[in-house]
């Protein structure tokens, strides 16, 4: 099927409760366009010379979610295109963005990134450190905190991930009841082209996709 397809086929599946966003990486600014052409209207990237690109064409048609690492010297222009930051997971960061979005007058959108599988090599706040985190998180005013994302050990296999979506989820309820200022826990961004369907069933409204709807790389 074409990307127009399968990306109205998708929105068809995922009704109006789950949000999708077109995990673009490497992906051209036709094939992005497309993807609005057909309905979507959130676009992650990765990269910022994607976005870029990307961004000329389709401009504010869409509402665009940054999921890569945050860098320390791609900050400024990733707070100047981007609507949301699905990553945060550090306080320098959170430092830098909140430091950058008052320069330019705004408030910035976050996900706190959660290392639900507690991998050495991934980004994420631990599950045992996210309370602590998000309440630090408070004191900064140009920043608003709107839920949490993970991405989960890497498998081929749907139903390897649920654990670490469950305990996301449930990370999520904890800090939702605690009622912090400032902080609102609306989006619960997890699951993948192979793991969406078991993180809808886990709690998941925001689902990331790519390959489904560009096929593999």
């Amino acid at each position: 099927m074409s990307i127009e397809q399968n990306v109205k086929k998708l929105l068809s599946e995922l009704g109006p409760e789950v949000q999708l966003v077109v995990a673009a990486k490497n992906r051209t600014p036709a094939e992005v366009s497309e993807c609005i052409s057909a309905g979507a209207k959130i676009i992650g990237q990765n990269y910022l010379q994607d976005a870029r690109r990307a961004y000329q064409i389709i401009g504010e048609e869409a509402t665009w979610h940054f999921i890569g690492r945050l860098q320390r010297n791609k900050i400024t222009r990733i707070i100047s295109m981007f609507d949301m930051i699905e990553t945060l997971d550090s306080l320098e960061m959170a430092s830098l963005v909140n430091h950058e979005c008052s320069e330019m007058g705004r408030k910035m959108p976050v996900l706190v990134e959660v290392n639900s599988g507690r991998e050495a090599q991934k980004s994420g706040v631990l599950p045992e450190e996210l309370e602590s985190f998000i309440k630090r998180l408070v004191s900064y005013d140009r920043i608003k905190v709107m839920g949490l994302m993970t991405m989960g050990p890497l498998s081929i296999e749907p139903e390897y991930y649920r654990p670490y979506f469950s305990i996301t989820r449930k990370l999520f309820e904890h800090i939702d009841a605690l009622n912090l200022p400032g902080v609102q826990m609306k989006y619960l961004s997890m699951g993948m082209t192979d793991s969406y369907r078991v993180a809808i069933e886990e709690g998941a409204n925001i689902v990331r996709i790519g390959s489904k709807i560009f096929g593999p790389r």
